[in-house]
């Protein structure tokens, strides 16, 4: 009898806590959009970050709320947009796919001017007075890109220069911020056409360190037949709205260091 009271008390006491929560979980209650479900299933779940979102349940939440675009994800393909389109109940804008362009056409084709021993990190090296390359501009090969690509879109060959495939890229945009040297940009995959070399250096300073750079002579400027191309501060810049990929610049570039995507 003595032990029995101290049950049926703490029961009691159990009983009284659990009704309490059930009903504080119902008064307390947050409602959430029932669309917010079927919009993280239908999304790829890479969780990249790419959109701006703390990852796909973030980027749903910015989708209901209007704060971001359906396109804004890079990973998802267009039918997958178009389902979470129809879910909200809206018509999906498309936008021309972008992929990573290298601005450098070195690699192992420029020396070193010393000997870098500190850590095998493109951020690290460029601490030590910009780099081992002889050319302050250009990549330093230590694979950074390659590392922080969450596609497996950038492969360092032998040549020492990053490769983008352009069909694992998803444009997520991590290579550009990555790189100390600020190599690499987003470039429509509808304009080709690009400049291999990021050197503002005067043309007889870039060929004393690398044969392949930009020596801003000036011959795709008056070789373009819409003047879409012109060399400012010593560096060849193509205006893509002008830009028809037309290829006359990369057949006269002497250094080759116009370039143009297959």
């Amino acid at each position: 009898m003595d032990i029995l009271i101290p049950i049926l008390s703490l029961g009691a006491l159990g009983l009284l806590f659990g009704m309490g929560l059930a009903i504080a979980s119902k008064k307390l209650a947050v409602e959430t959009d029932p669309r917010l479900d079927k919009i993280v299933g239908l999304l790829p779940g890479a969780n990249c970050g790419a959109c701006g979102g703390a990852g796909c349940f973030g980027f749903a939440e910015s989708i209901l709320s209007g704060k971001a675009k359906i396109d804004a994800c890079r990973v998802a393909d267009d039918r997958i947009k178009e389902q979470v389109a129809a879910v909200l109940g809206r018509k999906l804008q498309k936008i021309a796919k972008s992929v990573a362009v290298l601005h450098c056409n070195g690699g192992k084709k420029v020396k070193d001017r010393f000997l870098y021993q500190g850590i095998e990190d493109c951020v690290a090296a460029n601490l030590v007075l910009g780099g081992q390359k002889e050319c302050v501009w250009g990549c330093l090969g230590f694979r950074t890109c390659e590392k922080v690509c969450p596609f497996g879109a950038i492969k360092m060959p032998e040549e020492g220069l990053p490769v983008v495939d352009k069909d694992k890229c998803k444009a997520c945009n991590k290579c550009v911020l990555a790189c100390p040297k600020k190599l690499f940009s987003l470039v429509p995959v509808t304009h080709p056409v690009y400049i291999a070399c990021s050197s503002h250096d005067l043309g007889k300073d870039v060929m004393a360190v690398c044969p392949v750079g930009c020596i801003a002579c000036k011959k795709c400027e008056k070789d373009c037949p819409v003047d879409a191309i012109h060399v400012i501060d010593n560096l060849t810049v193509i205006d893509y709205d002008k830009c028809t990929s037309c290829g006359k610049c990369v057949e006269v570039c002497p250094t080759k260091c116009i370039r143009k995507r297959e």
